[in-house]
């Protein structure tokens, strides 16, 4: 079909229409009616949300492992997919040699990494290891190697899986079994040659009656130490595109969500003259110099949800340069961008995890409840505002803490507590994150 020529005909009546058997784009007279949108399209629309709610109600670890099957192919959605898990408390578990499948699979309401998603690992080898395991579990590395021929798995295959921690259960230590690869791959290529040869060894004769293949051992590496944990963690990023047996912001998620409620992974979604904060770690660096000689960055961000690319303009990039450093955690306020296909992050200040303090208002219910007491604690802030400082209200029977919006972030800590004592109010002043769990 072709659209030759488009003239106004003014407003005409559209009409929601279904039709019994097939049809073009017109309606006897010559009427066009390609505006028209068939009730069935919709309808089909709408039971699926139905459906898809439903299954993420009621059966959200098996929805998601589907959910995460079905993108194992883009990197990036499977990290924000992984986020969502772990918001909903749903734990996903690293890669398994001898529990994973080619997708992500639910086990005891957790999720079992699926190996389809694993860099250097083709489908050729996930099968060939899948066909192998229905004889059994896999012992060893050797075992596998035994099992599993050559030709569909190779040394890069082999590396992917250790360094994702797919043989943690067998061997713990990921560096170890990474030297026990390229001798336990000889050891299996040259077995198999001289099985097919007929040149078995003495003690293959022996096992013909014992079938204890204790001396038929593959060669080992000399020991030594595990990779050190920022190390195991690099590899797996690596191969995956994220971490998946820890973060290097985990062990701050809860402040880091208390601070900043809008993950990387949303930005598309906030208004581009909103100034959002976060908690990220950069993974990247690209050093600028303007053509007015002036320094500014290129960074790569991320936080559990996801990564973006952040821009620090010359005139941030001299009130901030101290805090760019590869693998640093920092918290950052910026506008998103997105006059590009993917959205950007323009940041405005940025300040070490271990130097953000805040003030922790405690307030009984009725307080709470009370609009002229809000009134009266907005009035009482007002001359504070504009700082780096935020507040966190724990109001009274209520667990969850609540945080004032940036808009009442304060500046003297201990000016705005004094104000707040002498207001009746009880205010105290900490660290956002513990001494111990800061970079």
């Amino acid at each position: 079909m072709k659209i030759l020529k488009k003239e106004p005909i003014g407003s005409l009546p559209v009409y929601d229409i279904g039709l019994a058997t097939d049809h073009n784009f017109l309606i006897a007279g010559g009427t066009f009616a390609s505006n028209c949108f068939n009730k069935s399209h919709s309808v089909a629309y709408g039971y699926i949300t139905y459906q898809t709610a439903y299954l993420k109600a009621n059966y959200p670890v098996e929805y998601m492992a589907a959910l995460l099957s079905s993108v194992s192919d883009d990197q990036s959605k499977v990290q924000r997919y992984i986020a969502s898990c772990n918001a909903m408390g749903i734990g996903i578990l690293p890669p398994d040699i001898n529990t994973s499948d080619v997708n992500f699979i639910p086990k005891e309401g957790n999720i079992i990494f699926g190996l389809a998603a694993i860099k250097n690992l083709g489908m050729g080898a996930i099968e060939a290891i899948l066909a192998a395991r229905k004889d059994g579990e896999f012992s060893s590395l050797g075992d596998l190697c035994k099992r599993v021929e050559s030709r569909a798995l190779n040394k890069k295959a082999l590396e992917a899986l250790v360094q994702t921690g797919a043989f943690d259960r067998i061997h713990p230590n990921r560096k170890q079994t990474m030297a026990n690869i390229e001798p336990t791959l000889n050891w299996a290529v040259k077995r198999a040659k001289d099985r097919a040869s007929g040149q078995g060894s003495l003690f293959d004769m022996f096992n013909a009656v014992d079938t204890d293949d204790s001396f038929d051992q593959p060669p080992v590496a000399e020991p030594m130490p595990d990779y050190l944990p920022q190390e195991k963690l690099q590899l797996e990023k690596e191969l995956l595109g994220f971490y998946i047996s820890d973060h290097p912001l985990k062990s701050i998620s809860k402040s880091a969500k208390l601070l900043s409620p809008i993950n990387l992974s949303d930005l598309e979604e906030v208004n581009e003259n909103t100034t959002i904060t976060a908690i990220v770690m950069i993974t990247e660096i690209k050093l600028i110099t303007t053509k007015k000689g002036d320094s500014m960055a290129i960074l790569q961000i991320e936080d559990l949800s996801g990564s973006v690319e952040a821009v620090v303009f010359p005139k941030v990039y001299e009130k901030v340069k101290e805090f760019l450093q590869k693998d640093n955690r920092v918290v950052l306020w910026g506008k998103p961008d997105r006059k590009e296909e993917t959205v950007k992050l323009f940041i405005d200040d940025m300040q070490k995890i271990a130097d953000v303090s805040m003030i922790r208002l405690h307030i009984k219910r009725e307080q709470a409840l009370d609009l002229g007491t809000l009134e009266h604690l907005r009035e009482l802030l007002r001359p504070y505002i504009g700082g780096r400082i935020p507040i966190i209200a724990q109001v009274e029977g209520i667990s969850q803490m609540v945080r004032l919006g940036n808009q009442y972030w304060v500046q003297e800590a201990q000016a705005v507590l004094q104000a707040l004592h002498r207001a009746g109010f009880q205010a105290s002043s900490d660290f956002l994150v513990p001494t111990s769990s800061a970079p």
